[in-house]
């Protein structure tokens, strides 16, 4: 079973959502992830959201530091943003989130794929569940089912566990 993110949380998760939405409509597939990145911090700041982009996170193994990885978009300081511009992501994207959401002690990420023709084919929410092995204890969480999974939002094509998913709805452009 997965631990639902707060409130507040999935209510940013919407409202990037959205955001994500509004610059697809606007710039469509084909373009490098710089650019969508640029246009959705654009975006979210005039909501009036605090975003910071390529935020480092130092990863632990028994105390030591081990490597860093960078958060594409952080919003608010709770919510992990991953973006891509690919053909189709890969299970390893995914994992990529669940690890940055250790790393950085958050609950909730987003996955988007601009490379689509409907941004909501490319919009997974990816939550980590409670987990109870030393390695997820010593990253924040709290003790629970065993394993981390992600969740898509929409589309489950061969995606397990899409229980709970946010509909997302988005009107074609003019």
């Amino acid at each position: 079973m997965f631990r639902e993110p707060s409130p507040r949380v999935d209510d940013l998760a919407y409202r990037v959502i959205g955001a994500a939405i509004e610059v697809h409509r606007h710039l469509g597939p084909g373009l490098a992830e710089s650019a969508y990145r640029n246009a959705l911090v654009h975006e979210l700041a005039s909501l009036g959201l605090a975003v910071k982009t390529q935020v480092p996170v130092a990863f632990e193994y028994k105390g030591l530091v081990v490597g860093e990885y960078q958060l594409d978009v952080l919003v608010e300081g709770e919510l992990v943003v991953r973006l891509k511009a690919v053909e189709r992501l890969a299970e390893l994207d995914r994992a990529e989130v669940i690890t940055q959401l250790l790393a950085s002690r958050r609950e909730l990420g987003l996955l988007i794929n601009f490379n689509v023709a409907r941004l909501k084919e490319g919009i997974s929410r990816v939550v980590v569940p409670p987990v109870h092995d030393r390695w997820a204890t010593d990253a924040g969480l709290r003790d629970g089912t065993p394993g981390l999974s992600a969740r898509r939002v929409v589309g489950a094509r061969g995606v397990a566990d899409a229980t709970a998913a946010i509909p997302v709805e988005e009107t074609p452009a003019d």
